[in-house]
């Protein structure tokens, strides 16, 4: 991955940053078809049901149940943004901080 040219101060591994960096998009993709896989459980489930006849409910009870189907999925895709936004974030501060000490050197 990297040459073996390390300088004094530097304060990270290259190749740990880079392996941190790649850990995050998968572990974020992971949640994000863990998130959509139960979603699409949750729906199957809310249909099954219906279609069984154990709703005795009116339209109230189905929009609620549905509202708390829809809102599941929205807490994977900030965790799935959240993870690769660190992911990028750490590539980013890497390159930073080599531009810096490239440009230190002229």
């Amino acid at each position: 991955m990297s040459e073996n040219k390390t300088f004094p101060g530097t304060y990270f591994d290259r190749d740990t940053v880079l392996k941190l960096s790649r850990w995050a998009d998968i572990l974020a993709w992971v949640i994000a078809l863990v998130y959509a896989l139960d979603l699409l459980l949750a729906l199957v489930v809310f249909l099954l049901s219906m279609a069984r006849g154990f709703w005795v409910g009116g339209f109230t009870d189905i929009a609620t149940n549905l509202l708390y189907i829809i809102e599941r999925p929205f807490r994977g895709v900030v965790y799935f943004i959240a993870l690769q936004a660190i992911g990028k974030t750490m590539l980013m501060l890497m390159d930073m901080e080599e531009n810096t000490r490239r440009a230190a050197r002229k």
